[in-house]
């Protein structure tokens, strides 16, 4: 018997994950007969996670599918910005995205991150019990079957990776109420209360101080402010602007 033959056509914003033969237009493929149409398509180099749908002959299928001879599918991207199962929505990093953890945290987005390499299973491990958004560059990680959900990191710019996130799952924005050093949430605090964490200068200068729940880290409004500003500035107007 032979192994049948399907068109798979993948949308212009997958191009990034499969080869450059596949990029323009439906190609041949054949298959074993025998695997899903998720593990095709995983097995091309996109990622489950960055799938919207899976169109077979134009009509909406699951990845449990079997493809059979003859068949055309057209493989699309999430929807954006893409629904989420459960709430509240939160996010997991890995030990690369350290830059965009702090100012996800910074607009008051429930951000884990952890600073050193666990190990993949482990990040998936911690993904599924804590049902957190898995955020990566990592494909491999991102295929991992325990996963609760995730998201592949396209740039590896700080800046544009913010904006890709905040478009793509629309988180509700907090700025200023988390701890973009441990996560925790964020209090009011006199100088007093944190007055072991200032510099004679700043004393003197600042009066209005805030410190974290969890970890004691102590925030005020200091040197890099307007930088910090800017982003969330920058959010909110996206936020604006999509509602």
């Amino acid at each position: 018997m032979n192994a049948p033959e399907i068109h798979v056509d993948f949308a212009p914003e997958l191009a990034l994950f499969v080869p450059s033969d596949r990029r323009q237009g439906p190609t041949a493929l054949r298959t074993d007969g025998v695997s899903t149409l998720g593990h095709v398509v995983e097995s091309l180099g996109v990622p489950l996670t960055e799938v919207g749908a899976l169109l077979v002959d134009g009509r909406d299928t699951p990845v449990g599918h079997v493809p059979r001879d003859g068949e055309r599918v057209s493989v699309r991207p999430v929807a954006r910005p893409q629904p989420v199962p459960g709430a509240p929505l939160r996010f997991l990093l890995d030990v690369h995205l350290g830059t965009l953890a702090r100012r996800l945290r910074l607009l008051g987005v429930d951000t884990a991150y952890e600073s050193t390499d666990i190990g993949d299973p482990a990040l998936a491990t911690r993904s599924a019990a804590e049902q957190r958004v898995m955020l990566s560059r990592d494909r491999g990680l991102l295929r991992r079957r325990e996963l609760w959900a995730g998201a592949y990191i396209y740039s590896t710019r700080p800046e544009e990776q913010l904006r890709d996130v905040l478009d793509r799952f629309d988180p509700e924005l907090r700025p200023w109420t988390r701890c973009t050093a441990c996560n925790g949430l964020l209090r009011e605090a006199t100088k007093d209360e944190v007055a072991d964490q200032l510099e004679h200068g700043t004393q003197r200068t600042y009066d209005v101080f805030a410190q974290c729940r969890d970890c004691g880290r102590a925030y005020w409004k200091g040197a890099h402010h307007d930088q910090l500003e800017a982003i969330v500035e920058g959010a909110l107007s996206m936020r604006t602007q999509r509602g």
